[in-house]
């Protein structure tokens, strides 16, 4: 076959991405050279009740799914016989199903429909502060100490508040393993969803029943775990005969469809960004949307207290992996924004611009310096914790809570800018602090490579390089999560033998934008002091 016809051959092979994210599904269909040819996207519901209790639908999700992939195919008018793979990413989000796929109510409202506990939801704080002081040999591998976003306490929570739920629960599914299974039949769990929140020991290949026994879910081990994954495989493996037809119809595809064992969708996020320049090893992924994840892959095992791993093959197979982040990252912007009295103002202004708040408010910014660097002068006398919703890491606290220092009595767009400013700064010395963390452990990374909605401005990319002190790449993909998931799709699909090689044949980078080096750098070295100095200050008063 000439070289010719292997081009048009690989052109006439397409392969499509579903995120399921906190507040919409979307969808990308791809090319076999990285290039996304469609997207389509479905707002998904989220209900909110007292208590951290945040709840979604599978059935609403599932729907929006098949929407979604076959608007996509009909958006780039390609024929479905030539999509050869589909593979999903989503929040890690647990989803709790009876006999026969039965939907069941996981919270106080009994409604039915409403099946997900979702990541965020903080109702397990105290079954994970009771794990925490067991003290289990599995916690080495989730930083030392478990989060009430993972899944194994709020299992917990389940059984001891809605107990009849709990015994009937025929599944519990992590999102993205839940949508392999509606859309394949295959019960088969990926190593990146349930090493890393469900305590799946990937390098030893097994569950830990002592762990399960201790902490008082013993009747999932003695079932030998046919209710949370007995078939772990890896991210992009092949899932049962491929699409069911049922799912075909549904999606517009052909059923048989190859379908890949998926991942979380931060995961997604690193599998389509750190591949750039080859070494995984150098870059550290930062997905950056409602919350923030930081992702660093390293050849041998890294232990850092405070920072979730080590994992193994949850990423990237065949290496470990040091996952941090925030719980809230472009969320935690949007709520400082609204505290200021020009927000409401500014958010009507943007409106009718055709822009976010964070968009207007970063043109502003830009338009008063002469250089993107130059903006952290606007946020002079302002400082921001932003942990509205804890800090993941480095501490793994879930009780920890914001700081804004430095309010006065101002009440116009210039003083909504500064605190933009400074709550962005704010994320950079949480990304900060982690990289140095993890380096002192012995994870050091050479660049940041960004993916995720809230991290798509340039200004916001410049000031995360200049707080964080790492250059930060972007690549040319415009949906590095959905580019992600493609790939996990292209491997189940035989494009490629491995992820790795799907990864080095897709990712390239786009732009990098280095850290300061001039008197700003100073700067920014003295407002991270301040910014350690007032979490510590935080940590010691938040019991008080």
């Amino acid at each position: 076959m000439s070289g010719h016809d292997n081009l048009n051959h690989a052109a006439q092979r397409y392969v499509i991405g579903v995120d399921v994210g906190t507040g919409s599904a979307r969808a990308g269909l791809f090319d076999l050279n990285g290039n996304m040819l469609s997207v389509s996207k479905r707002d998904i519901s989220l209900f909110r009740d007292a208590g951290s209790v945040v709840e979604q639908s599978s059935t609403e999700i599932w729907i929006a799914v098949c929407d979604i992939v076959r608007e996509a195919v009909a958006l780039a008018g390609v024929d479905p016989a030539h999509v050869i793979g589909l593979g999903f990413d989503a929040t890690c989000s647990l989803v709790v199903l009876g006999e026969g796929g039965r939907s069941l109510a996981v919270g106080p409202s009994d409604a039915p429909h409403r099946d997900i506990v979702v990541w965020m939801d903080h109702r397990a704080v105290k079954q994970a502060e009771r794990i925490n002081e067991m003290g289990h040999e599995v916690l080495r591998y989730v930083g030392g100490r478990i989060s009430p976003e993972m899944q194994t306490p709020k299992l917990l929570w389940l059984k001891e508040n809605r107990p009849h739920i709990f015994d009937a629960a025929w599944q519990f599914f992590d999102l993205a393993d839940f949508l392999t299974w509606k859309s394949t039949g295959d019960l088969a769990r990926s190593t990146c969803t349930v090493t890393c929140k469900w305590t799946y020991l990937a390098h030893e290949q097994r569950w830990d029943p002592s762990y399960f026994e201790q902490i008082g879910l013993g009747n999932l081990a003695e079932d030998a775990f046919a209710r949370i994954g007995q078939r772990i495989v890896e991210p992009g493996t092949p899932l049962g005969q491929g699409l069911l037809q049922e799912a075909a119809d549904l999606m517009g595809l052909l059923p048989g469809t190859a379908v890949a064992a998926g991942m979380i969708d931060a995961h997604a996020g690193g599998i389509g960004t750190v591949g750039v320049g080859g070494k995984p090893t150098s870059n550290m992924a930062y997905v950056f949307g409602t919350s923030s994840c930081t992702m660093t892959s390293t050849e041998e095992p890294v232990f850092v207290p405070g920072v979730w791993g080590p994992y193994y093959s949850a990423m990237v197979p065949g290496i470990w992996l040091n996952e941090g982040g925030q719980s809230a990252a472009g969320a935690a912007i949007d709520q400082l924004t609204s505290f200021h009295p020009a927000a409401a103002e500014a958010a009507q202004l943007a409106s009718s611009q055709g822009k976010s708040l964070p968009a207007l408010l970063a043109d502003h910014a830009l338009q008063q310096v002469s250089h993107p660097s130059d903006v952290v002068a606007l946020a002079t006398g302002y400082h921001v914790v932003p942990e509205f919703l804890g800090n993941r890491a480095p501490f793994a606290d879930p009780h920890a809570r914001a700081i804004i220092a430095g309010l006065g009595m101002e009440r116009d767009l210039e003083s909504l800018v500064a605190l933009y400013v400074a709550g962005l700064c704010g994320i950079g010395y949480g990304l900060r602090q982690i990289i140095d963390t993890q380096a002192g452990s012995g994870a050091v990374v050479e660049r940041v490579v960004i993916s995720g909605g809230a991290g798509s401005n340039p200004l916001v990319r410049q000031i995360l390089a200049d707080a964080s002190r790492k250059p930060v790449t972007t690549i040319s993909a415009q949906e590095p999560v959905l580019l992600g998931s493609a790939i996990l799709g292209s491997v189940a699909g035989g494009a490629f033998s491995n992820v790795r090689d799907a990864m080095d044949a897709l990712s390239r980078v786009a732009d990098e934008y280095l850290p300061v080096e001039n008197e700003l750098e100073e700067r920014h070295n003295s407002r991270y002091e301040a910014f350690l100095r007032l979490q510590e200050t935080a940590r010691v008063i938040q019991s008080s």
